[in-house]
């Protein structure tokens, strides 16, 4: 068994403030925002200058995917649920008798099923490591791990592996 090293990052600049409206069962929530907080991690061995990576570069690349989101509604473009219908002025998103028109600029149509903190956690995962993919020199780095908080004391994340051998 090896053991490998992990670094760590969270705190300043690496959360975003959103809109959403989750869908539970067959219910949608009300639209509402949070101000979520990201934390990565990644793990792996030790380079030859004996770290796993450099912190600016994983902070980089964890701010980068949270300005993607930041101050806009996050639309689960994939929803089974949501009537979604994409226009060049805008979207409209419909669920029983509501109806949402959004602004194109104020939108993220993110493709998944639906905005909730694990799959806001996988959808930063998959920007990381194509990140970290392709700023090379990351091939012992072993597996990256992201939480998403909605708020103190609610997280949820999503940890894979990466392709080092």
């Amino acid at each position: 068994m090896t053991s490998e090293h992990h670094v760590t990052v969270e705190g300043v600049r690496l959360r975003f403030a959103a809109a959403h409206m989750a869908t539970l069962g067959d219910e949608l929530e009300p639209l509402h925002g949070h101000n979520y907080e990201v934390r990565c991690r990644v793990e792996g061995g030790l380079t030859s200058d004996r770290w796993v990576i450099d912190f600016s570069v994983l902070k980089r690349l964890v701010r980068e995917a949270c300005e993607a989101l930041d101050h806009r509604f996050l639309l689960q473009r994939d929803s089974r649920l949501l009537a979604i219908e994409e226009r060049e002025e805008g979207w409209t998103v419909r669920f029983g008798g509501r109806v949402y028109s959004f602004p194109a600029s104020d939108v993220v149509a993110l493709p998944i099923e639906n905005t909730t903190a694990e799959l806001l956690a996988r959808w930063i995962w998959e920007r990381v490591a194509a990140g970290l993919g392709a700023a090379g020199g990351h091939e012992h780095i072993v597996a990256l791990a992201v939480d998403v908080e909605e708020m103190p004391g609610q997280s949820a994340g999503y940890r894979g592996a990466l392709g080092a051998d």
